[in-house]
């Protein structure tokens, strides 16, 4: 059975930080790229970052880059983004999302993502 269980979600101050958590289980996490999906409310789902199963490629989208940091560890089968001087706009429900690496797509492109988390609430107030 295939579970991502996101963790870490709250709400903060413009300027503060939080760290998610993606647990997972029934997957080769090990052999999986990983990524942070979120939407907000009337928005569409948006690439936030994706990292390569051995952590040497990763991506951000432009409105994150320098503030958060994707990692994994692969022993422990979990994803981590750090999110450093957040701003209402970060203001989502976020996702994690995995696919295996034979699997072709987009980094960013969710359909390309084949195993979803339930998701955790990040709201930033000014």
């Amino acid at each position: 059975q295939v579970q991502l269980v996101e963790s870490g979600g709250g709400s903060v101050q413009a300027g503060g930080t939080l760290t998610l958590s993606c647990t997972t289980s029934g997957i080769t996490f090990s052999t999986y790229w990983m990524a942070w999906f979120r939407q907000a409310p009337g928005k569409e789902r948006e690439g936030v970052a994706a990292i390569y199963y051995n952590g040497n490629t990763v991506f951000y989208t432009d409105s994150v880059k320098g503030r958060f940091t994707i990692s994994r560890d692969n022993a422990k089968s979990t994803l981590i983004l750090q999110m450093n001087s957040l701003a209402p706009e970060d203001t989502a429900m976020y996702y994690c999302a995995g696919r295996s690496i034979y699997r072709t797509g987009t980094w960013n492109n969710p359909r390309d993502y084949t195993s979803w988390g339930q998701g955790t609430q990040v709201t930033v107030s000014s």
